[in-house]
């Protein structure tokens, strides 16, 4: 199928043109006659299948002109490198259309960007704290939202949205089209399908765990984080097809750590990031490694959802995810658009029961290579890697009192007297020696 047999307007096929688009992905294919039928849609989709497009194109060719400034289509994304991405990409397929879009994020003036939303747009891309933020304030009513797109739903949950998800679904109109699309599908996403959406029809493009044909996958046995630093260093300094390399780690700490190990003959064509970087310094950082003034990247999960890096050459598992799924998400960096990759895993004695689970998700046993002879195996190791032996604490209880009745102790004297019938005629005949009488 081409582009051409959707019921695209031309100014849309235009766009695509220009862009030099021609097919439709799987997700793109299924995805479209859905969400022109009006019907709510859950989008199973990994990471590279096209599916930014596949909610885009139906939406945009459904926009109508409207005199109101309030935003027709919302979009709801976990990250502002997202919200950056989309708007982007909206942007290229509105060339002939003159509808306006508008990215909305955290770490930046609320007050600059309540001003440009009063000013009127069509499309409102956002991240959920933002947009609960222009809620909160009132530049945001929501009254004339038609539909809601949340991408990367399971992503957004995971990093704790969700509150904000529900103030956001608590404002919108409950007559709108809702478009979900996600990676993977939990119970904690599928209640919230339950409680929010109408019936969604569920569109699967590529089922979760597949492996990416694309992706050529190894994994090395290294014992420690510095071993694996010298492992890096070596690959870089002999390997000149890495001309483009995703790194991922575990903690924004160990992303930090590794930044100032790496080789300093490099360090102006490494950057480094995640979420406690500042806003400028993170997209410094995309722009350098998209144009290739930046040779490595090295980065938390936090980009390897949504964010799409042309011509990735190899993505480097510097450690292993604790959830398999996200191993999918980030060697899917690579390897896109019919190009091919290479995703190396380096891993340690801990990480094995991970890499077990991520063979055992995609059903495919990941080759293991050998280590080079002229690597450098270091016997320094990172406070977090030094095994903490366990040891049982043992409750020392305090000895049972005896039972026993109350407590007892002897009165004194003054408290000890008694209640005693008094005769007045004997106590006055004691003291005066004689009966007492009252005068007449």
């Amino acid at each position: 199928m081409t582009f051409e047999e959707l019921n695209l307007n031309k100014q849309l096929l235009n766009a695509l043109n220009d862009l030099g688009f021609t097919s439709p992905t799987a997700i793109q294919e299924k995805v479209f006659s859905v969400v022109m039928s009006g019907k709510d849609v859950c989008g199973i989709a990994q990471t590279g299948t096209g599916k930014t497009y596949a909610y885009l194109l139906p939406c945009l060719r459904q926009l109508k002109f409207s005199k109101e400034k309030d935003p027709q289509l919302v979009i709801i994304v976990p990250t502002r490198e997202l919200v950056v991405q989309i708007v982007e990409e909206a942007q290229k397929l509105l060339t002939y259309m003159s509808f306006k879009v508008l990215g909305v994020y955290g770490g930046v003036n609320t007050k600059i960007q309540v001003a440009e939303l009063l000013e009127g747009a069509d499309i409102l891309v956002a991240t959920p704290g933002r947009l609960v933020d222009l809620i909160s304030v009132g530049a945001f009513t929501g009254k004339s939202v038609k539909k809601l797109v949340i991408d990367e739903f399971d992503e957004m949950l995971n990093l704790g949205f969700r509150a904000q998800l529900k103030v956001v679904f608590g404002r919108l109109p409950q007559r709108r089209q809702n478009l979900l699309f996600s990676a993977t599908l939990n119970e904690e996403v599928e209640q919230l399908i339950e409680d929010y959406f109408n019936s969604p029809v569920r569109v699967e493009a590529t089922p979760v765990g597949t492996p990416l044909e694309n992706i050529s996958q190894s994994y090395y046995e290294v014992p420690n984080f510095y071993s694996k630093v010298n492992f890096l260093n070596l690959l870089l300094e002999k390997d000149e097809t890495m001309s483009k390399v995703l790194v991922f780690v575990s903690t924004k700490h160990l992303a930090d750590v590794l930044y100032e190990q790496m080789n300093p003959e490099q360090s102006e064509s490494i950057g480094v990031i995640h979420s406690n970087k500042a806003q400028r310094h993170r997209f410094d950082s995309v722009i350098k490694f998209q144009s290739g003034e930046c040779r490595v990247l090295i980065a938390t999960d936090i980009i390897a959802r949504g964010l799409d890096v042309a011509e990735v050459t190899h993505v480097i598992n510097f450690d292993l995810p604790e959830i398999p799924q996200n191993y999918i998400h980030r060697i899917g960096r690579t390897g896109r658009k019919e190009r091919k990759g290479i995703a190396i895993s380096f891993v340690v004695e801990k990480e094995k029961e991970y890499l077990s689970e991520i063979e055992n998700l995609m059903n495919y046993q990941i080759p293991k290579l050998d280590l080079p002879e002229d690597l450098t195996l270091s016997t320094k190791i990172l406070p977090e890697e030094i095994e903490r032996v366990a040891m049982k604490t043992i409750q020392v209880k305090a000895p049972k009192r005896e039972e026993g009745g109350a407590a007892f102790h002897e009165k004194s004297e003054k408290n000890s007297k008694v209640n005693v019938r008094r005769n007045h005629a004997d106590e006055m005949k004691k003291k005066y020696g004689r009966a007492y009488k009252k005068r007449e």
